[in-house]
């Protein structure tokens, strides 16, 4: 992998190590995030990748290392501001009470209308599907729902983890391609995952945990 050896655009981790309950989970690890590709996070089941994932965005501590936001430590960064900056999609996505729309406007204020329709359409997602109640949905729908709201945000990059998980061959396909048509507006992708098969179909560079 040729990797620059001055710290580039983009998200930048250096050496990181992280410890939870008193066990490491990350020991030593790098990774680079540039805008307009999508960089594959390889790791089996219980190597960190979660953890990572939060350590990027100032969920997790670390114990050392450096992690840099368009060479900026992000330790020197208002939390909220990087979040909007860089956006997670956990791997089981947590729906708030009341409607998509109600999802979809969590935590900004006074979204119009057009930019959440906008989100919808961008994870393929028909306007009408606002007004479903959030609770009802499938995984599926969970999960494109989880994206658009990461895109509500219009983050630079974007950090998913097993966004695959659970969902069947043809919906994974349609999150592929959603993710690739991201990818080509300019958006900086990381996606976690131990899917070698959709990985190999999807994207552009990768980078192996553990």
């Amino acid at each position: 992998m040729d990797e620059p050896t001055s710290t580039p655009r983009g998200l930048d981790a250096r050496g990181v190590v992280a410890t939870l309950s008193g066990r490491q989970v990350l020991a030593g690890v790098d990774l680079h995030v540039p805008a307009g590709r999508i960089t594959g996070l390889l790791a089996p089941s219980g190597a960190g990748k979660s953890t990572l994932l939060r350590a990027l965005v100032r969920l997790v501590d670390i114990d050392s290392g450096t992690i840099t936001l368009d060479r900026a430590d992000i330790g020197t960064l208002d939390a909220r501001a990087l979040r909007r900056r860089v956006g997670l999609v956990a791997q089981t996505p947590v729906m708030l009470p009341g409607t998509v729309a109600d999802n979809l406007r969590y935590g900004v204020e006074g979204l119009p209308d057009a930019a959440l329709h906008a989100a919808l359409q961008d994870a393929e997602l028909s306007a009408a599907f606002a007004e479903r109640v959030a609770a009802d949905l499938s995984g599926g729908e969970r999960a494109r729902v989880a994206l658009a709201r990461a895109l509500t945000r219009e983050p630079e990059l974007l950090l998913l983890d097993e966004p695959t998980s659970a969902l069947d061959h043809d919906t994974a396909e349609h999150i592929g391609t959603t993710l690739h048509r991201l990818r080509d507006r300019g958006l900086g992708i990381c996606l976690a995952t131990h899917d070698l098969e959709f990985a190999a179909h999807w994207i552009d560079r990768r980078v192996v945990l553990g």
